[in-house]
């Protein structure tokens, strides 16, 4: 089996664990998630990794170097997925890292650091609204009381869905390395946008990450029948949601200089029907900018509105903030070495900025990071449908081995 055949039999294999009929289900602390990652940790087993799961769920693999007490250069990303996603987002990243690992032993070379591939539990924040959970516990920045009893979908609490999967919430501060450090970390993954497919670029090479601020609203009106009570009587909590939906697309589009852009994901009518005046809506909002005081703007905004609507409408609404993150600036040092890489492979890229959050904001506080994109066709992510070529993440992957031998020191046998 050649290298384009084992990579490919991998990262297929890692996709047969899913739920449904449509695109990829694979979220977080699920059990298609839970079979994915121990299926993962057997794979790395199998190429002679030390193999652990943290008290978070992160999968660690480390493969030791030759200098005993020298800090471990880094690959991660994460194998959880939105609900009905793509075969790619997170996964190219994890597998990409046992390839490195794969080539390396395939052909004898040690290195002088040891070498680690991280799989992070809960990147996405489909299930519970909070995204790269467990490089946050990581990190050493996970407030746990914030998070302990957020609900997904099916009125599950992140407690427990942590304790079905044998993992003890009170625990998850033990997963901190923040003590320890990074010499680098790396992370490939695929752009989610259309700027390399655009501008016909085989790498990007990213400088920077946007950072989301997330909002849960409930808005509470009165629940009453349809047929009966006259237009001018009702407290409609859908219709005061609707116009806050609006009024966050307004808001970011006066910010399109800086970037920032506002999504309503998420607009819930708990016990809606036809013939009922919607008495409960819950609304969740996503803000992201590289600029903090672009993305303050359209959150104010989104609170001036939210009075309006609450006097206008004759409503009450609960707003919470479940994630307000800073944007990270990523390792000039890493990007430059990377760039050189590209050059020596005479391969195109683009140096650009990241409006998709990914764990390696997190991993800035543990070291120097390197975010390394391969085109996606369309810039169509969390999607089905969503796409990279092979031939542009083995390209990738290339980037990501000869980055990271510079930082870990290698020799052959």
């Amino acid at each position: 089996m050649d290298l384009r055949e084992r990579y490919e039999a991998l990262f297929n294999k890692m996709n047969q664990y899913n739920s449904g009929d449509i695109g990829i289900t694979r979220v977080a602390y699920t059990n298609e998630e839970q079979a994915g990652t121990h299926a993962f940790m057997r794979l790395c087993m199998d190429e002679k990794l030390d193999v652990r799961l943290d008290p978070c769920g992160n999968l660690i693999a480390r493969r030791e170097g030759k200098i005993r007490g020298l800090p471990p250069v880094v690959i991660g990303s994460h194998l959880d997925t939105v609900y009905q996603g793509g075969k790619y987002d997170g996964l190219v990243g994890v597998t990409a890292g046992l390839e490195v690992i794969s080539r390396l032993n395939a052909r004898g070379i040690l290195t002088d650091h040891p070498i680690e591939v991280v799989s992070f539990a809960c990147e996405e924040s489909s299930r519970f609204g909070v995204s790269t959970f467990g490089s946050k516990a990581m990190a050493g920045i996970l407030d746990k009381e914030k998070y302990r009893h957020l609900k997904d979908r099916d009125g599950i609490t992140m407690e427990k869905a942590l304790a079905l999967c044998a993992l003890d919430f009170n625990s998850i501060d033990e997963a901190s390395r923040a003590n320890e450090g990074f010499k680098a970390y790396f992370e490939l993954h695929v752009e989610q946008g259309p700027v390399l497919i655009n501008n016909q670029k085989k790498i990007g090479i990213v400088t920077g990450i946007a950072a989301p601020a997330r909002l849960l609203l409930k808005i509470f009106g009165k629940a009453s029948h349809s047929g009966t009570t006259p237009m001018n009587m009702r407290k409609d909590a859908l219709l005061g949601a609707s116009e806050i939906a609006l009024e966050v697309e307004k808001a970011a589009k006066l910010e399109l200089a800086y970037g920032t852009v506002g999504t309503v994901g998420v607009l819930d009518v708990p016990s809606g029907a036809m013939n009922v005046v919607p008495g409960l809506v819950e609304l969740k909002i996503d803000i992201r900018s590289t600029s903090t005081e672009s993305r303050e703007r359209v959150l104010n905004h989104v609170y001036e509105t939210i009075a309006s609507v609450k006097e206008k409408r004759q409503l009450e609404i609960e707003s919470n903030i479940i994630s307000l993150e800073e944007p990270v600036i990523l390792s000039e040092e890493l990007v430059e070495g990377i760039r050189n890489i590209c050059e020596e492979k005479e391969l195109s890229y683009e140096v650009m900025q990241s409006g998709a959050g990914h764990d390696a904001m997190n991993m800035t506080r543990l070291g120097p990071v390197g975010l390394i994109f391969v085109p996606s066709v369309d810039g169509l992510s969390h999607h089905p449908d969503e796409f990279t070529e092979l031939d542009d993440i083995l390209l990738g992957i290339d980037v990501l081995e000869d980055a990271v031998l510079q930082y870990a020191k290698a020799e052959h046998i």
